[in-house]
């Protein structure tokens, strides 16, 4: 139990009334969950105004509530007004929890793309370095190898405070977590200390939710615009966007590239479909991962691990030791020698990575077919782009649901087709049924083909119709994989 007035510790407050020694039990947002002797913070979210809740809360037992609005006085509630109450939330969470992020080397990664395998490489790396260590990511949050489910990429700031506490509780000594642009937007990592902020990139992906390109570059800045002076900013200097992350930064500058001049280079040596060889720092050394855009996410994880003051060489060694991160250009061989991938992207740049990776690795005389789809509810003007990317860099493309949500699939693959040049339209095919589509991808190869599955990665669902079903592009594989073979005793 903690006391109002020290709940409210560095919050900007606007006006009080009523008692500001009183005891606190639990912080909500929700006036569902409020019960006796509960905090209410009415905030304004993207859907529904908690100010429009606040006599619920006080009814449910509220004893004190913090909004932008003013309140009339009322009888034995506490009443605090402020400028912005996402923003004292975050503020407020931080309190309510002894300020734990104070307590961890707090190291939050943004962008793009990149952002879960760096904080998976990190989380794995510090583990191989004898630490304990905690991991807040899109696939799921972990403390050592307890894991926790996930369900957003950056989850509220009152969910990010008690599991960084249960972290320092667990004895943990590191924390690595994913910053998304709408956490930073909603100020739900408001309030946190990081020791060190990584920019991987920034390209085109969230216009539904930002509008423009330059509010999402904004909405990113502002990470590296809260950075205390003692802490670091480590950027991409292949992204010429890495330069304005730090334009108002207080905190120390750094870089990392594969391409330019910077603080920390890596070398591409090998670039194979077993794996990367890298000349980092004078060391020559093997990773598990594939491609250029992982030598980008090892050489950041290298940055950051030399940054907090860990030996190069044996940094290095344990983040060679590594695994795959799942659902990140996973390699699935399978039983006609053609590899399968699964990957995650679900951008234009991600899936042209992807696929220049893949050319780039190929003999050339193998067929690469790629099963992709977009996400319903979501940024449109990706999807043409998308669909044009994916038809220059395969020899045939299968078109298919991703997360439609509450849209219709077959308008989804419509718009993707959009962007498909004339020329390109034999290359493809339009199966709305996901596993029918990886289906026919498989019945399409020839043995030695590659076959991308982009879009869905780790998911375990698929959401249609704003319904989740279970759904898994690895297992489904599999399955089908097994059944096509089953049906050919002389290949058993």
């Amino acid at each position: 139990m903690i006391l109002l007035k020290d709940i409210l510790y560095k919050v900007s407050l606007q006006a009080t009334s009523g008692d500001m020694n009183i005891p606190i039990e639990k912080v909500q947002f929700d006036s569902r969950k409020i019960s006796k002797g509960d905090l209410f913070v009415a905030v304004k979210g993207t859907q529904v105004d908690g100010h429009n809740y606040i006599s619920t809360a006080i009814k449910n037992g509220a004893v004190a509530v913090v909004c932008e609005k003013d309140i009339a006085h009322i009888d034995n509630v506490a009443i605090v007004r402020t400028d912005d109450s996402s923003h004292a939330l975050s503020i407020i969470a931080a309190n309510y929890y002894g300020n734990p992020s104070s307590k961890l080397k707090l190291v939050g990664v943004t962008g793009t793309n990149g952002k879960t395998t760096t904080v998976f490489l990190l989380f794995d790396q510090f583990r191989k370095l004898g630490y304990n260590v905690g991991l807040l990511s899109t696939i799921i949050n972990k403390i050592n190898e307890e894991k926790l489910p996930s369900t957003h990429t950056t989850g509220d700031s009152l969910q990010i405070n008690h599991l960084l506490k249960s972290m320092v509780d667990a004895g943990c000594t590191h924390c690595f977590m994913e910053v998304s642009s709408h956490a930073i937007d909603q100020n739900r990592v408001a309030g946190l200390q990081y020791d060190v902020a990584v920019f991987t990139n920034i390209t085109h992906d969230h216009l539904d939710y930002h509008l423009t390109f330059d509010a999402y570059i904004s909405a990113k800045k502002k990470l590296f615009d809260s950075l205390n002076p003692e802490a670091f900013a480590l950027v991409n200097a292949d992204d010429k966007n890495g330069r304005i992350m730090v334009q108002n930064t207080k905190a120390n500058k750094k870089t990392f590239s594969v391409r330019a001049m910077s603080d920390f280079k890596a070398k591409i040596l090998t670039n194979s479909l077993q794996g990367l060889e890298l000349e980092i720092d004078s060391f020559k050394i093997w990773f598990n991962l594939i491609g250029d855009f992982n030598a980008s996410n090892l050489v950041a994880a290298y940055g950051v691990s030399v940054l907090l003051d860990e030996d190069p060489e044996q940094a290095l060694v344990a983040l060679s030791a590594t695994n795959p991160i799942p659902g990140r250009f996973e390699r699935v061989p399978l039983k006609n020698n053609t590899i399968a991938i699964i990957d995650y992207a679900h951008t234009p740049d991600a899936l042209k990575n992807v696929l220049k990776t893949i050319t780039n690795v190929r003999t050339h005389k193998e067929q690469v077919i790629t099963v992709v789809g977009c996400g319903g509810n979501r940024d449109k003007e990706k999807r043409p782009i998308m669909g044009g990317i994916a038809c220059k860099m395969s020899n045939k493309v299968i078109f298919t649901s991703d997360n439609p949500r509450d849209e219709s699939p077959e308008e989804i693959i419509e718009q993707m087709k959009a962007g498909v040049r004339p020329s390109d339209f034999k290359k493809t095919l339009s199966v709305v049924d996901r596993k029918e589509a990886i289906k026919t991808a498989l019945m399409l190869s020839e043995g030695n083909d590659i076959i991308l599955i982009a879009g869905k990665g780790h998911e375990d669902y698929q959401e249609i119709h704003g319904k989740k079903r279970d759904f898994s592009d690895k297992k489904t594989l599999l399955e089908l994989e097994a059944l096509l073979y089953n049906d050919k005793p002389d290949q058993e």
